[in-house]
């Protein structure tokens, strides 16, 4: 099946021009899918490219993006915060819609994107279904990646931080809104079916986190171990396996466009 990609401007409530891809699969759409990327990651992240691929492969219409301050996205990470975040999806999700026609049917997100998935699922009533991979069960977690500059951060106002292998700017307005937010809240408005996948081996966000998401959801919910994966997917049979798994999870969930 041949995929084509085509180039989306978001702009978000706050003015900031975030830069999209839609990954368009050959012929008439079965559904419509936006990936949340990991943090500190972008668009054009790995992961992120291969499993926009495959599931256009699935015949999925699929939005990719960059938050504020990462990739081609205007504006400083630094002033960054989890409200940033969530209006940043949020403006995503409207302007593909707009540009479609069509309602987005899957959300999906990818570890701390997977957090963000599931804050904001619940505010769109258009959503079929919730897909998370390798998601923290509290936004906070992602503090962990730089635990060590924290005092920091709080201190000056902002730090420049490593994050596997990429340098970013952390300010004091992130790290102090993922720390006071949870999901309960946002799981208990979920009011749709959530897949959960985590690799049991994940060693940046461990297997508990997918348990306390499950845990704390409501049905209809689903788990699914990925067995031999690693927390970013680096080995593109996972990422393929992770498509085909969430096309037939979400098959009955989708709305084909016409």
């Amino acid at each position: 099946m041949g995929i084509t990609n085509k180039a989306l401007e978001i702009v978000t409530p706050r003015g900031v021009r975030l830069s999209g891809v839609m990954v368009q699969p050959e012929g008439t759409p079965v559904g419509q899918a936006c990936i949340a990327h990991c943090f500190a990651c972008s668009k054009d992240f790995p992961a992120t490219v291969r499993l926009a691929r495959a599931l256009a492969q699935e015949g999925i219409i699929v939005l990719r993006f960059d938050f504020m301050g990462l990739g081609e996205a205007e504006g400083r990470f630094a002033d960054s915060s989890f409200q940033t975040y969530c209006e940043d999806l949020g403006a995503a999700l409207d302007r593909f819609d707009a540009h479609t026609g069509y309602f987005t049917d899957l959300l999906i997100g990818h570890s701390f994107g997977g957090a963000m998935a599931l804050a904001l699922a619940g505010l769109r009533p258009e959503l079929q279904g919730v897909v998370t991979i390798a998601a923290p069960s509290e936004p906070g977690h992602v503090t962990r990646l730089f635990e060590a500059q924290a005092h920091g951060i709080r201190e000056t106002g902002s730090a420049e931080v490593d994050i596997g292998g990429r340098k970013i700017t952390i300010g004091r307005d992130f790290l102090e809104s993922v720390e006071t937010q949870d999901l309960d809240a946002a799981l208990e408005r979920l009011g749709r079916p959530l897949l959960i996948l985590h690799a049991p081996r994940d060693t940046v966000v461990g297997i508990d986190h997918a348990r306390r998401i499950f845990s704390r959801a409501k049905h209809p919910k689903s788990f699914v171990a990925l067995h031999q994966a690693d927390h970013l997917l680096t080995r593109p049979e996972h990422t393929a396996y992770v498509a085909r798994l969430i096309h037939a999870w979400a098959y009955d969930l989708l709305r084909p466009h016409q």
